[in-house]
This record gives structure tokens, sequence and C-alpha cells, in this order.
């Protein structure tokens, strides 16, 4: 994978001493268990440190804001969740990672990222570290996979990579910040194959490409 793929989880920092794993994820973990019960804007650094058992100090160490921590916390919970396969035919890793960051979205996922996107509209400065740090490096994943279907069909090099990731998942998005249709399980099951269909793929039951 190009490394312009990889999705940095590490902040920048300076000097100082080595981060602990095991401290690093007790705050993301604590991180994790406010956000399920309060919405970010009501979460602060010292809850954040006292639910993990930490300072302050530790957590400004290794993060610049809270919205760092809420976005490296969501992020981790997010990629463990939508895996981009690069083992089988890239339409079926694209369908099955449609589907897998569809379900997500469709409940507390969705709520985390809505309030970031949300926030970002007042806060450019978190709306810049939730691009930095997820959205580049997550759609560097898609594309990778999106240029090797092109390579396979000859009439989606026509299109631009970029045009064929927002045609197919910019309708979640849509979905979850307008609240005009329901990220539902019909939508979650039919959408993406209407959208291959569009481009002259279709799929058995168990989500194989139908050569033909």
């Amino acid at each position: 994978m190009q490394a312009a793929a990889t999705i940095r989880t590490e902040p920048v920092r300076g000097g100082g001493r080595p981060r602990s794993e095991s401290t690093r994820r007790a705050i993301l973990s604590a991180t994790l268990d406010l956000l399920r019960e309060e919405s970010i804007q009501s979460i602060t650094i010292e809850a954040i440190a006292k639910r993990a058992g930490v300072s302050k100090a530790t957590i400004y160490r290794w993060w610049q804001s809270k919205a760092s921590v809420v976005i490296d916390a969501f992020m981790e919970n997010h990629i463990v969740h939508t895996p981009m396969r690069h083992d089988i035919h890239p339409a079926e890793s694209l369908l099955q990672h449609w589907r897998l960051l569809a379900e997500q979205y469709s409940g507390w996922a969705g709520q985390i990222v809505s309030q970031i996107l949300a926030e970002g509209q007042s806060d450019k400065s978190i709306q810049r570290e939730f691009r930095e740090r997820f959205y580049y490096g997550r759609r560097a994943v898609v594309r990778e996979v999106i240029d090797n279907l092109r390579a396979r069909l000859p009439k989606l090099q026509e299109i631009d990579s970029e045009v064929l990731m927002d045609i197919l998942y910019s309708p979640v998005y849509m979905r979850l910040m307008w609240g005009y249709g329901p990220i539902d399980a019909k939508f979650i099951r039919d959408f993406p194959l209407n959208i291959f269909l569009l481009f002259g793929l279709e799929f058995d039951s168990d989500g194989h490409v139908v050569e033909g």
C-alpha cells in the first residue's frame, strides 16, 4: 500500500517520555466510554483523564486538543470494524467495505461523526484535524481499490477515481448529516448494488461478482 494510505494515529509531539501503549489505550477507551454517555461538546479533558486514571498533563503531552483524542478514539473503533480487503475482486471489496461503513454509521459511530462534522462547521481546526487524521487516510485506501477496479473495467477508466468514490460514498454522509432518508437495512443492501449495476457489475446473493 502506498505511503499516502497510511493512517496516522500518533499525534505529532516533541521530546519526552515514550508513550505507554497501555496508557494510550486506557485514554482512548475512556473517551469512547464517555462518548457513549455524553455529546462531544459536554466531554472535557478532565473527564477523560479521570475515567482513564491519568493526569491531564499526560493527555496533553500526547494530544493537542480534546478533538484530537476524540478523533483518534473514533478512528481506532471504526477501522477495526470497517476493514478493506485486498485478496478478493476489488468490486467485492468495495461492496463489503461500503456496507460495513454504512452499518457503522447507522448507529452510535454515525452519531460521533455527525457531531465531529457539525463542530467542524464552527471550529475549522476540528474540521482540519478530522480530514488530516481520518478522512484523507481512509480515502486513500478506497482510492487504491477503486483504481484496481478501473484497471479491470475499461468503461470506468473514463471516470476519475475521485468521482467514483463520491458517487459511491457521498450518499451515506448525506443521509447521516441531512437525515432525509434512513441508513437502514434496505439502503445498506440495495444502494451499492444499484450503483454497481450502473457500472455493469452484478453480484450474487453472497456478494460475489457475477462474471459474464
